[in-house]
This record gives structure tokens, C-alpha cells and sequence, in this order.
């Protein structure tokens, strides 16, 4: 299909539910197999810095037996940054962490620490790693994106997700621009979090946009009928948005 948008399944919560019992399944791996099957174009996982689900463990279980792109989240630290270089997933997406957050609550501050951020983003292209900066759909952050030499934005859509009626409007319109700017800039655009089978067709919608990565929602749909079909429709749904 032209202009097909990518979909990033994020398994995170699939490690949620195995490491409530500190046992070995459900299997990550497997779960991303049939994510794969079913339709996913990568898949996403979050190695946090306290590791509440994903496990080192994982990611080099995952890089090893992939046959989609490996998408790793990682925050913007000295330890991150040695684990990902060794992995050498396919993408980075650099996110802001803090330890007792349930989940990332925004974008990375990105004109803040530019300086650290291009360093980073040097040190990771340089052995093929390509690099997305998750940003809030701010003007500012864009720009500042652009200047890092990051090969992609991914637009926060949490505000998005959590509004409703005419604020959840404004936030629509905040990501178009957001996408329409840094696509001009030259940048891959990228959009998740929050988004569902209920939200997400107007942001797939938007000029530019050329990946989605959404995790919580799938598995959650997962659980009364089946990560495959849960995938699998979610695919289906991307299809009618061009």
C-alpha cells in the first residue's frame, strides 16, 4: 500500500505480566514472534534503568532471533548507552526516565541538553544504530531534534490520547504541525503512547507520519482475544488510514 505506516508493537508489558511472578513466562520472545506474524513491522521494548519488565536478557534474546527491525528504548545514560552499543539494536529511541513513573510521562527535553543528546546520537550512528528522540509536539523540541543529527522524531502522543472533545482537537492539530515541521526538517516522523484501536486513526492520519509504536493497548486487547488478532487488527485498522 502507498505509503503504508509502519507499526511498532511494544511488548513491554508482556515482561510486565512474567516479572509479577519472577518466573519465565510468558516468553518475550515468543510474544514478539507472533507480533511479527501477525503484522508488526519492528518491535519496540523498553530496557529501564530499573528493570521492571524488559531484562538484559531479552534484548539480546530479541536482537538474536528478530526477523523485523529491533526498536530499543533507552534513557540517556552512561549505562544505557555502553548496553546498547554492545547490542546494536537496529533503532534507539532516546526517552526520558524517571524511576517512579509508571510509565514516561512526556517527551525528552532535547533543547535542554542538545549538546549531550548530538554525542549520543554520534556515538550510535557511527556503528549503524539508527537514532529517534522521543519530543513532545513542540516547535522548539523539533528544531533542537533536527540540529542532533537524529534520524527521527517520535511525537509524544499522551496528551493526545488522555484529552477529549476540543482539547483533544488542539493536541491533534499541536502533532500535525509538529509532524509537518519535522518532516520539512528533514526528519523520519514517528508517533506513540497512549494510542488505541479508539484514537489512533486520526494521528495515522496525519501528513508525514510514517510509524506508530504502541504497546500497552495491544496487549491489553491480547487478553481477551489473542496478541495475534490483537495485532493483526490493528494492522488492518493502519491500512484504511491511507
Amino acid at each position: 500500500m502507498h505509503n503504508r505506516i509502519r507499526l511498532g508493537v511494544n511488548i513491554d508489558h508482556v515482561a510486565t505480566v512474567r516479572q509479577a511472578r519472577g518466573v519465565s513466562y510468558p516468553s518475550v520472545v515468543h510474544a514478539a514472534h507472533m507480533a511479527e506474524l501477525a503484522g508488526a513491522d519492528l518491535i519496540t521494548v523498553h530496557l529501564r534503568e530499573d528493570r521492571r519488565h524488559i531484562q538484559d536478557t531479552d534484548v539480546r534474546a530479541l536482537r538474536e532471533s528478530l526477523q523485523v527491525p529491533l526498536n530499543l528504548e533507552m534513557a540517556l545514560t552512561d549505562e544505557m548507552l555502553d548496553i546498547v552499543l554492545k547490542v546494536k539494536p537496529d533503532w534507539a529511541c532516546l526517552v526520558p526516565e524517571k524511576r517512579e513513573e509508571l510509565t514516561t510521562e512526556g517527551g525528552l527535553d532535547i533543547a535542554a541538553q542538545q549538546q549531550r543528546v548530538s554525542e549520543v546520537c554520534a556515538s550510535l550512528q557511527q556503528v549503524g544504530i539508527k537514532v529517534s528522540l522521543f519530543v513532545d509536539p513542540q516547535a522548539e523540541q523539533i528544531q533542537a531534534s533536527a540540529a542532533t543529527g537524529a534520524r527521527a522524531v517520535e511525537l509524544h502522543t499522551g496528551t493526545y490520547a488522555n484529552s477529549v472533545k476540543q482539547a483533544q482537537q488542539h493536541e491533534l492539530q499541536r502533532l500535525a504541525e509538529a509532524s509537518r515541521l519535522a518532516a520539512e526538517l528533514g526528519l523520519q516522523v514517528h508517533a506513540g503512547h497512549g494510542l488505541t484501536r479508539h484514537n489512533v486513526l486520526p494521528v495515522a492520519q496525519l501528513e508525514g507520519i510514517e510509524e506508530l509504536n504502541i504497546g500497552h493497548a495491544l496487549i491489553a486487547d491480547a487478553i481477551f482475544m489473542g496478541l495475534a488478532e490483537s495485532v493483526a487488527g490493528m494492522r488492518r485498522l493502519l491500512d484504511t488510514a491511507r
